[in-house]
């Protein structure tokens, strides 16, 4: 059966089946492979795609901007505080009128209640840059990046998030696992264990799929890894917590030790950026002179050989053009 995703919003792997995500991924594959040999589409020409962010961003919107204009679209930016959305106006009201002027809808915010109510009410496709629940686009760039470094069957992969376990980034890996069907593990402080209502959710789908999905502050689930993931310890609108957060994820850095813990010595690093791993950047050395450590990767790992960051950050461009086309170009 063909896969058509004309009109469909893309908000949670979970929306998506198997063959639907693998599609995207493909998709993702052609569109980087032309590109290279300097071909781009016209599958959006003549739309209009409307870009929300109530986070900032680098690559999430540079992605869109990008994969939109060179598929023939014009694009319309909306940054923090720079329209009435979400405050003198309601989303749905605004959705109202943006389904009006606009073929697709990017919202990178806080609530996923907020994606989900700009799908429900613009009658337009709407795409999640990334919400304090969920990073789908994110998920589908590491999966293209993983089977183009790892000479094996995505089934037979184990992907192990470090860290906070609870976090967006480690909820969107469960998803993407317990749908494809692959290995994954949180490993982190049981104090910030995955929401049982997120476990619940997966727990069902991973059984039907084959997945293995684990979580726990042991360390024997490095084991095996073919992927060591990780994420800021603080992400946006949490820096008061950085104190709380050094003391409690230190021991889930990622160090040269920590990567030999899995036995692999070909074990992939990936990272969805921004990351903390040199005092190169204002907050980690700000951080640091107050006595507080917030690389959450050392220097080693992260400009080692195994470390595959800047072609994921590069698939982002390519998995959100796939996205785009497929559900809305023509």
């Amino acid at each position: 059966m063909a896969v058509n995703l004309k009109g469909r919003s893309f908000l949670t792997l979970m929306d998506f089946s198997a063959e639907e995500i693998r599609y995207l991924i493909e998709l993702a594959k052609d569109l980087k492979k032309k590109r290279q040999q300097g071909i781009t589409g016209k599958s959006l020409a003549g739309k209009s795609v409307l870009l929300i962010f109530e986070k900032t961003s680098t690559r999430t919107r540079s992605s869109f901007e990008i994969g939109a204009v060179e598929e023939g679209a014009h694009v319309t930016f909306i940054g923090p505080g720079s329209s009435q959305f979400g405050k003198k106006e309601s989303v749905c009201d605004s959705a109202k009128v943006f389904g009006r002027f606009y073929h697709g809808i990017e919202y990178r915010g806080y609530a996923q209640k907020t994606v989900e109510d700009l799908a429900k009410y613009s009658g337009v496709p709407v795409w999640n840059g990334l919400t304090d629940d969920d990073h789908p686009t994110q998920i589908l760039s590491d999966i293209m990046t993983i089977e183009e470094n790892l000479r094996k069957p995505l089934s037979e992969v184990k992907v192990v998030f470090c860290g906070d376990i609870r976090n967006n980034m480690c909820y969107a890996w469960m998803y993407g696992a317990a749908k494809l069907g692959f290995k994954f593990a949180a490993y982190g402080p049981k104090s910030l264990a995955p929401s049982q209502a997120v476990l619940d959710r997966v727990y069902p789908v991973a059984k039907a799929s084959g997945a293995v999905i684990e979580w726990g502050d042991d360390e024997k689930l490095l084991e095996g890894a073919d992927v060591i993931y990780t994420d800021i310890w603080s992400s946006m609108g949490e820096e008061d917590l950085i104190p709380e957060r050094v003391k409690l994820l230190s021991p889930f850095k990622i160090t040269p030790e920590l990567m030999s813990k899995t036995g692999n010595p070909n074990a992939l690093f990936l990272h969805c950026l921004p990351a903390f791993h040199n005092f190169d950047t204002g907050l980690a050395k700000e951080q640091y002179e107050l006595g507080y450590d917030i690389r959450e990767v050392s220097e080693e790992v992260f400009s080692g050989p195994n470390s595959v960051v800047f072609d994921e950050a590069e698939n982002r461009l390519h998995t959100i053009k796939a996205v785009m086309v497929a559900t809305l170009g023509e």
